[in-house]
């Protein structure tokens, strides 16, 4: 396994990173199993692994915990924060008040429970898990400013922060003598292109890592989404609508043909992809089973020649989305009318 500079923190990682999204209840409830691949994957040279407190309400952080005895050096080790704990993608059970949020009072505590959840007494990175627009983001950086003075934090990032906050950031930092975040973690695959247009531009600039997410697009990278045919997986209990996406599938079909033209799997594909572009330090892996895992690993080698990213261009072209994960951060204007629309009084030009 070769090894990037994440950023320009120092920090070696892997260019496969380990999610453990999957790990508990709502992947793999089996935590021997869960921790046995996990060992498979440090074995073969990931040294990096993501999660966050609530993914299976903690139990995610729990399982990667007790994998990591004896093993807690050699690994770098992320997690995040943001949400509630007792998430509910629903919305049908309300958030409970101070117990979510980017917030110093709400990060503090986070921490502290992800630290006790995961068995130690630090993290090499600490990531925002998603914007929240009602705390300021000085409030926010002030606060993880003192995390990494107490030495519980190493390094601090965002996910799926639009590139204007994070210039802002850096701005804020700078002015306040702060703590800048050093990674950003947005979705990025051949059918999510979006961030090649600002995101990565400015990562690179500011000189920070990239850990991308969803390198199989939500499940349809796998080659086991298909037009026409009625899908079973695991995944489509959920009911994402992006696995059911025409635009998608139609890209979907082309891509097999791609990947059967350079002779590989369309998983081994879409991961060279990912990480081929010089923005990208790590994508992020979520296997379930110890055979998603092996068929990832077993791709580690691949190398997409120009041709092939040529014609990986054609059919999604840079910069561009091929619809939208179900999973994608909207800022709150696309999420409530009212903040894109003036009073009625005020709409005429005259």
């Amino acid at each position: 396994m070769r090894y990037r500079t994440l950023g320009r923190t120092g920090i070696k990682v892997s260019p496969y990173a380990l999610g453990a999204m999957m790990f508990g209840a709502v992947g793999n409830p089996d935590h021997d199993d869960s921790i046995r691949i996990i060992h498979r994957a440090l074995d073969a040279g990931i040294n990096f692994i993501d999660t966050a407190d609530m993914y299976s309400r903690g139990e995610s952080e729990e399982i990667v915990g007790k994998a990591l005895k004896g093993r807690r050096d050699d690994v770098v080790l992320a997690t995040k924060a943001r949400f509630p704990v007792d998430f509910d993608p629903s919305g049908a059970t309300p958030a409970v008040p101070n117990r979510s949020g980017a917030s110093r009072r709400w990060l503090m505590r986070a921490l502290d429970d992800s630290l006790r959840r995961l068995d130690t007494d630090y993290v090499d990175l600490f990531q925002i898990h998603q914007p929240d627009p009602e705390t300021d983001l000085e409030e926010t950086l002030s606060a993880l400013t003192d995390l990494v003075r107490a030495g519980k934090v190493r390094a601090v990032g965002t996910s799926s922060l639009p590139a204007s906050d994070i210039v802002r950031s850096h701005w804020i930092a700078e002015r306040r003598g702060l703590t800048r975040f050093r990674t950003e973690q947005p979705p990025y695959s051949i059918l999510n292109r979006g961030i090649e247009r600002e995101v990565l531009p400015v990562v690179e600039e500011f000189g920070m890592g990239a850990l991308v997410w969803s390198p199989l697009a939500g499940g349809l990278l796998t080659g086991r989404y298909r037009k026409d045919r009625q899908n079973t997986t695991h995944r489509s209990q959920f009911g994402f609508r992006h696995l059911t996406d025409e635009r998608r599938l139609d890209a979907v079909e082309e891509l097999i043909s791609v990947a059967d033209g350079a002779g590989m799997p369309l998983t081994h594909l879409a991961m060279a992809f990912a990480i081929a572009h010089p923005g990208v330090t790590s994508a992020i892996i979520g296997p379930r089973t110890m055979d998603h895992l092996n068929d990832l690993l077993a791709g580690v080698d691949v190398t997409l020649t120009d041709e092939v990213l040529d014609q990986i261009d054609k059919i999604a072209p840079p910069g561009t989305d091929t619809g939208t994960l179900d999973m994608a951060y909207n800022p709150p204007a696309i999420h409530h009318a009212h903040l894109r629309r003036r009073p009625l009084s005020d709409r005429p030009a005259a």
